[in-house]
């Protein structure tokens, strides 16, 4: 077994060697270059993860270097932080109920995802090979290996996509559970294809039997280093849930803790912390459970940085036509045997259609896995295949990276899964007063806008209030522009003073408005308004002050009630 600290130390001593300045430097340039990226590239329509990826390929290996490789090695921690997030946020989607529910589709859907594209690649890979080649013993090894590795899905780019657009439904949980699951079938392939493929290339390498224990022991312990981390963390955080930023500094720390045990002991980091969320959602007491939102906020800095350095990394110059071929093989097969198999095995289980259907489309991301997967690979057969393995799918990782995503975007979006898993915040960040006041889910039935004009009579006043779910309504002058803002609660205390009252217009009765709002602010800065000023409503006027409505409180409130409740039934549909 490798020592974890020898190939830790090389890459901890340059990291110390680069001055605090310079290291400063390139954190700010690669957080800001992948940022203006995926802004960009969100601007097309594009997931942004695409974005980081590409403009990392523009100052890494591949482009103008201007992190070079050693930089780039030193920066490793970065990419395990980002992992391990990765992998507590993907534990913490695998709730209990959800397994019970979903748990036959999951195993049943992984086996054929996984096992059609490693006999799909495995043949396709052989055939091509062995007919430049014409040596059937190292077309048939590169073939079985090449299939096992493919057989992995990175978790990073799909769940980025998934938080990104905010996706909720069968599709989406069916995906959580498959990529967090088929690394582990992965690696088992991979120890079956090793000990086929060792004697016919003359190489050494552990047993069957043997592989597998390692790979069991890799599993088991990984799970038992996660769950004993996440135990500790439910016991620390259980009495601090008034206190947001120790709970994350507490959550964060134990996640850390348990990522550095996992690589201390030579497990799989990735693993150990999916433990520790899966742990944490369903046997830490349910106040506990905040602490997903806090780490998940602490984030997207975080996936800036390490898809930003994976495209760096990643150097597309290296590959020979021969290479380049048996590339697009890999990732044809590869892509082909994702879509049968999912398609096989979603029909089998009787998953939702969408799951049948889309579900393919969310399994193209390669990396983590399969690079290791790779390296390994180059050492189990440095004389013969290896390299060849390292360079294709280092190629492919740079192909699938980009389009998977893009891909996984189309998925969800088919499936009609965007957007419903929002909370009241993300609602009211993106809806503007004009869509409460105006938009098709308006409280009212008739659309018409709460105003009246100044020589309204009291009679006609009291009728509006009387028809109509508003409270407040705005009072225009002869020219259109608001003048004053007539409440209920006033029109009551007018209406005391008896007969008299008959006789008097809006005008007579109305307050001067204090504060006003424009359609086109935003709900967040509308109940700034509302606390800031007091008030219960706000009359809604354009750039030259003429009145539009009013703004109530109580309608806002109604509106992210509704919308909230709207898309819970349909995800609910969904399946």
């Amino acid at each position: 077994m490798t020592d974890p600290l020898a190939c830790i130390l090389p890459q901890a001593l340059h990291f110390m060697q680069l001055r605090s300045t310079q290291l400063v430097f390139l954190l700010g340039l690669i957080l800001l270059i992948g940022a203006i990226g995926g802004r960009l590239f969100q601007k097309l329509r594009i997931p942004q993860v695409v974005g980081y990826i590409v403009f990392g390929i523009f100052i890494g290996s591949s482009g103008f270097q201007i992190l070079g490789k050693e930089t780039i090695a030193a920066l490793n921690p970065i990419s395990t932080v980002a992992l391990s997030l990765i992998g507590f946020l993907v534990g913490g989607e695998l709730k209990s109920d959800v397994l019970k529910k979903y748990g036959k589709q999951f195993v049943g859907i992984l086996l054929f995802e996984s096992i059609t594209p490693f006999f799909i690649v495995g043949i396709l890979i052989s055939i091509v090979a062995f007919i430049f080649t014409k040596d059937y013993k190292s077309s048939v090894a590169l073939g079985l290996l090449l299939g096992a590795i493919c057989a992995a899905t990175a978790p990073a780019a799909t769940t980025d996509v998934l938080e990104e657009y905010r996706s909720r439904g069968p599709l989406t949980t069916t995906t959580y559970g498959i990529v967090a699951m088929d690394d582990a079938v992965g690696l088992i392939l991979y120890a079956i294809a090793s000990t086929i493929a060792a004697p016919l290339l003359g190489d050494r390498v552990m047993s069957f039997g043997a592989q597998i224990l390692s790979i069991l022991r890799d599993i088991f312990v990984s799970i038992f280093v996660g769950g004993a981390f996440g135990f500790l963390l439910s016991k620390i955080i259980k009495n601090l849930m008034q206190d947001e930023g120790r709970i994350l500094t507490f959550s964060l720390g134990m996640l850390f803790l348990a990522t550095g045990v996992a690589i201390f002991l030579d497990l799989d980091n990735i693993l150990a912390a999916m433990a520790l969320g899966f742990f944490m959602v369903n046997f830490a007491p349910a106040k506990t459970r905040e602490t997903f939102k806090l780490v998940d906020k602490f984030t997207p800095p975080v996936y800036v940085l390490f898809f930003v350095l994976v495209g760096a990394r990643l150097n597309i110059w290296m590959i020979t036509p021969y290479l380049g071929l048996l590339a697009l093989v890999y990732v044809g097969g590869r892509t082909f045997g994702k879509t049968i198999g999912s398609r096989i095995g979603g029909l089998i289980t009787k998953a939702p259609p969408t799951v049948t259907k889309y579900l393919a489309y969310c399994l193209f991301s390669q990396a983590g896995v399969a690079i290791g997967l790779s390296i390994v690979a180059g050492n189990d057969f440095p004389n013969s295949v290896g390299p060849m393995i390292l360079l294709i799918v280092t190629a492919t990782t740079f192909i699938v990276q980009l389009i998977g995503p893009v891909f996984v975007k189309k998925g969800i979006t088919a499936a009609g899964e965007v957007g419903l898993n929002v909370t009241s915040d993300d609602i009211l960040k993106t809806t503007k007063v004009s869509d409460v006041t105006w938009g098709p889910m308006h409280i009212c039935d008739e659309k018409s806008p709460a105003i009246v004009d100044e020589t309204e009579k009291i009679g006609n006043i009291i009728d509006l209030f009387s028809k109509q779910q508003n409270m407040n309504y705005a009072v225009r002058d002869s020219a259109g522009k608001l003048s004053g803002v007539i409440s209920l609660e006033h029109l009551k205390e007018v209406l005391q003073i008896g007969d008299f009252a008959e006789a008097m217009l809006a005008t007579d009765i109305m307050d001067k408005p204090t504060v006003t709002c424009k359609a086109e602010l935003t709900l967040p800065d509308a109940y700034k308004l509302f606390s800031d000023n007091d008030k219960e409503a706000i009359a809604i006027v354009d750039d030259e002050g003429k009145a539009l409505g009013m703004l109530e409180k109580f309608e806002v409130d109604h509106y992210v009630h509704q919308r909230l409740l709207e898309l819970t039934r349909k995800a609910e549909k969904l399946g």
